[in-house]
C-alpha cells in the first residue's frame, strides 16, 4: 500500500488544511495548561486556558433554573475538556484552518420543573463559534435555549448536536472515541500501538460482523474503489441510487455526492439508532449542496437492512434533524495519519490514549502538536555564489555582506533601484511584496499561523529565537496587524520597542487599530493602541472611517471611540456608505414594528410562564458586509 493513498473523499487540498490544522490549531501548550487546570477542580481556569468565554453564572443558574439544574450542570463543567472540544470542532477548509464561523454545538439538556412540579423549556449546555474567519479565535460557552432550535430537540443545519457525543468532550467518556469508530482493540487501518497495518494486512473479501475493525476497513476500501452500493451493503445498509425529483435544470447524482462524504459506514445505524432510543427523530439529513442532500432513514419493513441511504431533493428533507457531522463522517485524525504529515505522537494526548492504548510514549514526554523549532538558516542564490540567510540576536536577518555593502544596497533601494539576492530576501520579509525562498516562506508561515490560533506562547518563543519581527505576510500584514489574534500585553511593549509602525498599512489599506476594530479586536487592545498614539483620522480601501466601521459591526463596547472620531474628525469616511446603513438600519426598523393583533393572543398557562425569545449571540459585529 502506498504510504500517502489517494482517497476519493479526502482529496489534497483538505489533507493539506487538516496538516496545518492538527499542528497549529490547538497548541501543545494549550493543552497542557487547560489539562493541569482541569485536573486541579478549576473549570473556569481550564476554559480561560482553551480560550473559551464563559457567557452564565452558576448562582444564575440556580436562581432560574433551581439547585438540581445548577448541580448537574457543575458536574457536566468539572469534567468538560474545552481543548478536545475545540480540537474536534468544524472547520473552514479550503485553504483555512480556522473554525466554521457562526456554529452553535449543543453540549447537553437539562430538564427543569416548575414550582407545580411540571416541565418546562430546557435550556443546553452550548458553545458557539467566532462570527469572522480573520477574527480571534475564540469560542463562547453558553447555557441557554438555542434560538435555532426547530422543535423540541431538533435544531437547523449551523447547530451540530453533540449531547450523545460526550466523547468528544466529557473526560468521563473520552476512551468511547475508538469504540465509536466502529472499532475493538484497534481502529481501522491501524495496529494498536498506531503503527499502520500493511496491504498485505487489509481484508481482501468482506470478514463478516466478527472483526468490527476489519469491516471497517473493507466498507472504506470499497468507498475509494467507486463502490458505493457495495460499500453501504458490507456494513448492513441499503443505498438508493437513484435521481431525485428536480428541476430538469439541475440535476443531483447520488453517485457524486457518495463519491466526496468520508462515511464510516459501520457506524451508521448504531448512531441513528441511538438518536431514535433518544426521541430525537429516526430520519436524519446529512451533508449535500444547496439544492440536494443526502438522507438517512429505516428501510421498509421486510428489507433484510434496517437502514436505506438516499439523495433527496432539499425540499423533502424540510424540518428533519441533521445528524452532526461528528455522528457520520471517518475521524479526520485516522485519515489524517494514512495521507501522512502527522504522527500518533502528536495528537491530542486523550485521543491519542482512545485510539492506539498500546502506543507507548516516554514517562513524562509532553502530548499534542509539536511546539515552534529553532528557525534554521536559509541558502539563497546571490551574486553568482550560495549565501546563507538566517536569523541574528536581536531579531535580523543575519547576511554575509559587510556593513558598507548593506548601506550600499539600502541607498540603491532608495533611489528606485532593483536590490537581488540576500538583500531582495530581506526586502520582502520586511514588505511581504516579492518572493522568499520556501524555507524562510515556511518559516513566516509558521509564525503567522501561531498568531491566527492564539499561540502567543509560540509567537513569544519564535521571537526569542530570533525571527525578525519586521516581518510582514503576503497580505501586507505586520505582527501588529494580527494582534487582535493573540494575548497583547506581553507583545505589543516589545513589537513597539522593535521598532515596528503603528501607521503601517496591509493591502487593504488598514492600519493596526483599524484591523482591530475591524475584526473583533478586544476594547483593551483597542485602548493599548490608542495609549501607543494611533491615529484615528485613518480610512481603508473602501473609504470607511472607524466610526463606520463600529456601527457596520454593531460594537456597543467601541462607542466612545465612535463618538471621538466622529468629533475630531467631522466627515470622515464615505457619505454613499452612511447613507446606505441610515436604509438598512430603517429598514430592520419597520420589518421589526410589531403589527396590531387581529386578537389577543391566549394568556400563557400561570405556572409555566412564557419565556421571551433569546437570541443564541447577541453580536456586536458581523462577518456580512454591507455591499
Amino acid at each position: 500500500m502506498s504510504p500517502r493513498p489517494d482517497f476519493l473523499c479526502f482529496p489534497p487540498d483538505e489533507a493539506s488544511s487538516r496538516r496545518r490544522i492538527r499542528r497549529y490549531a490547538v497548541p501543545r501548550g494549550m493543552i497542557e495548561r487547560a489539562t493541569e487546570r482541569r485536573s486541579a477542580g478549576d473549570w473556569r481556569g481550564a476554559c480561560a486556558a482553551a480560550h473559551v468565554d464563559i457567557d452564565f453564572e452558576l448562582s444564575e443558574v440556580a436562581g432560574e433554573y433551581g439547585d438540581d439544574v445548577a448541580a448537574a450542570l457543575e458536574d457536566d463543567l468539572r469534567h468538560l475538556v474545552p481543548d478536545l472540544v475545540r480540537w474536534h470542532l468544524p472547520r473552514t477548509l479550503g485553504g483555512w484552518t480556522t473554525l466554521a464561523t457562526d456554529r452553535t454545538v449543543v453540549l447537553a439538556r437539562y430538564h427543569p420543573v416548575t414550582a407545580a412540579g411540571r416541565p418546562r423549556r430546557a435550556p443546553y449546555l452550548h458553545l458557539t463559534t467566532p462570527a469572522m474567519l480573520e477574527g480571534p479565535q475564540r469560542i463562547t460557552l453558553r447555557f441557554r435555549r438555542v434560538a435555532d432550535e426547530k422543535t423540541a430537540g431538533v435544531f437547523g443545519r449551523r447547530t451540530e448536536d453533540w449531547r450523545y457525543a460526550r466523547h468528544l468532550w466529557d473526560a468521563r467518556h473520552t476512551a468511547g472515541l475508538r469504540e465509536r469508530g466502529g472499532a475493538g482493540d484497534r481502529p481501522p487501518f491501524f495496529h494498536p500501538d498506531g503503527s499502520p497495518r500493511r496491504a498485505d494486512e487489509l481484508p481482501a473479501a468482506d470478514p463478516g460482523p466478527g472483526d468490527a475493525a476489519a469491516r471497517a476497513e473493507w466498507a472504506t476500501l470499497l468507498h475509494h474503489r467507486g463502490e458505493f452500493e457495495a460499500a453501504f451493503a458490507a456494513a448492513g445498509i441499503e443505498a438508493d441510487p437513484t435521481h431525485p425529483s428536480s428541476p430538469r435544470w439541475y440535476r443531483a447524482d447520488p453517485q457524486r455526492m457518495f463519491r466526496r462524504l468520508a462515511f464510516d459506514h459501520t457506524r451508521l445505524e448504531a448512531e441513528v439508532r441511538r438518536l431514535a432510543d433518544a426521541g430525537v427523530g429516526e430520519r436524519f439529513v446529512l451533508a449535500g449542496d444547496w439544492r440536494a442532500c443526502v438522507l438517512l432513514e429505516p428501510t421498509a419493513p421486510g428489507s433484510p437492512a434496517g437502514l436505506r441511504v438516499r439523495v433527496v431533493d432539499q425540499d423533502e428533507a424540510k424540518d428533519l434533524p441533521f445528524l452532526a457531522e461528528a455522528l457520520w463522517r471517518r475521524l479526520p485524525d485516522l485519515d489524517l495519519l494514512r495521507v501522512g504529515g502527522v504522527e500518533p505522537r502528536h495528537l491530542h494526548p486523550l485521543v491519542r490514549e482512545a485510539l492506539f492504548p498500546a502506543l507507548r510514549t516516554a514517562d513524562g514526554a509532553p502530548g499534542g502538536p509539536p511546539g515552534p523549532g529553532v528557525p534554521a538558516p536559509v541558502r539563497v542564490r546571490c551574486r553568482g555564489e550560495w549565501h546563507e540567510v538566517g536569523f541574528r540576536p536581536g531579531g535580523l536577518l543575519r547576511m554575509p555582506h559587510s556593513d558598507q555593502e548593506q548601506q550600499r544596497e539600502r541607498a540603491l533601494r532608495a533611489f528606485g533601484g532593483d536590490v537581488a539576492g540576500c538583500f531582495a530576501v530581506e526586502q520582502t520579509w520586511a514588505s511581504g511584496s516579492g518572493r522568499l525562498p520556501k524555507a524562510l516562506r515556511a518559516q513566516r508561515q509558521d509564525l503567522f499561523l501561531r498568531a491566527q490560533h492564539g499561540d502567543t506562547e509560540g509567537v513569544l518563543q519564535l521571537l526569542d529565537a530570533g525571527v525578525d519581527p519586521r516581518v510582514r505576510d503576503a497580505c501586507g500584514r505586520s505582527l501588529l496587524h494580527v494582534l487582535h489574534q493573540l494575548d497583547h500585553e506581553p507583545l505589543l511593549p516589545r513589537l513597539l520597542a522593535a521598532g515596528l509602525d503603528l501607521e503601517a498599512r496591509d493591502q487593504r489599506e488598514r492600519t493596526p487599530l483599524f484591523v482591530a476594530v475591524n475584526d473583533g479586536g478586544s476594547r483593551a487592545l483597542v485602548e493599548a493602541f490608542l495609549a501607543a498614539g494611533a491615529r484615528t483620522d485613518v480610512i481603508d480601501q473602501s473609504e470607511l472611517s472607524l466610526a463606520q466601521v463600529i456601527r457596520r459591526y454593531r460594537r456597543a463596547d467601541l462607542r466612545s471611540l465612535r463618538e471621538r472620531v466622529q468629533e475630531e474628525h467631522p466627515g470622515i469616511g464615505a457619505d454613499w456608505w452612511d447613507e446606505w446603513m441610515d436604509r438598512q438600519e430603517q429598514r430592520d426598523a419597520d420589518d421589526h414594528e410589531p403589527d396590531e393583533p387581529d386578537e389577543l393572543d391566549e394568556p400563557a398557562e400561570p405556572d409555566e410562564p412564557a419565556e421571551p425569545e433569546v437570541p443564541d449571540a447577541p453580536r456586536e459585529y458581523s462577518k456580512e458586509p454591507p455591499f
